[in-house]
């Protein structure tokens, strides 16, 4: 293993840890905001993996942060694993899209909190069958875009005070 895969590596597991601290930690002593809403610290992590590493790597840690967080939490494989996971997937996959593209991190990170909460719905929406639920995703898109613009401003400050990797 070369050096350089060797400090890719060592990146990814470092955000990967992050990610998983910052879930458990928002979850246990944060907690939702106006009721139901996270702030979604985690994505910090992925966004910055994104921006260092790449869209595979940005992947991984958002998945492993679920795993791990929901093991840790003892929640794997319950509801709330299943509506963590469908957030999750739908938010990786249009942030994918956004890095594709050439987006600002601001706008993917917006994109990505938004696509979050619609993705939970849509879980929800399915493990229950209540598609009722919708009439909350005003209220949790509305909450999406002050949290998605948070996050983007903590990623992109970090990211300005640290030397970037190659991406592959």
């Amino acid at each position: 293993m070369t050096i350089e895969r060797t400090r890719r590596f060592t990146t990814l597991a470092m955000l990967t840890a992050i990610a998983i601290t910052l879930n458990i930690l928002e979850s246990v002593w944060i907690g939702p905001v106006f009721g139901m809403l996270r702030i979604g610290l985690a994505n910090i992590a992925s966004l910055m993996a994104l921006k260092l590493l790449g869209r595979r790597e940005m992947a991984i840690v958002s998945a492993m942060r679920v795993i791990f967080g929901s093991l840790i939490r003892g929640t794997i494989f319950s509801s709330t694993f299943w509506i963590s996971a469908g957030g999750v997937t739908l938010s990786s996959l249009v942030m994918l899209v956004c890095d594709y593209f050439e987006s600002t991190l601001l706008f993917t990170s917006i994109i990505g909190a938004i696509t979050h909460s619609f993705g939970q719905v849509l879980v929800v929406m399915a493990l229950y069958a209540q598609p009722g639920i919708a009439a909350v995703l005003p209220y949790l898109l509305g909450g999406s875009i002050p949290t998605g613009i948070l996050t983007g401003i903590v990623a992109k400050g970090v990211l300005t005070r640290i030397k970037p990797l190659p991406r592959q």
